[in-house]
């Protein structure tokens, strides 16, 4: 990715939501806070396809946990954001701000 590149609105709310859990987040726990966060369905293909797309921007990794009996002896990923992953996100911030200056009474409703 280059430092020119925009993160899309799916890729950045993807970001945050793991940002939002500093230990890692587990699919199910990010889906389920971009859900509750955005106030909108997200389904797991979704989701599965961002989180491929992220890693291989290298904006994204993940660590595969051990299976174990709760859940049916299934490995689950634990995604993480990089050090480029936290750049993406705060250049995209960066420029949304910079866009909305002189904007918040309109965009406030005032």
């Amino acid at each position: 990715m280059s430092g020119t590149d925009l993160l899309g609105e799916f890729e950045q709310l993807v970001l945050l939501a793991i940002l939002a859990n500093p230990d890692g987040g587990y699919a199910i726990v990010l889906r389920k806070a971009i859900e509750e966060g955005t106030e909108r369905s997200v389904s797991r293909g979704a989701l599965y396809r961002t989180l491929d797309r992220l890693e291989g921007k290298g904006l994204v990794r993940w660590d595969l946990e051990e299976a174990d009996e709760t859940r049916g002896g299934n490995p689950r990923k634990r995604f993480h954001l990089t050090e480029t992953g936290l750049a993406a996100l705060r250049r995209s911030r960066a420029v949304v701000q910079r866009m909305s200056m002189g904007l918040e009474d309109v965009l406030e409703g005032s």
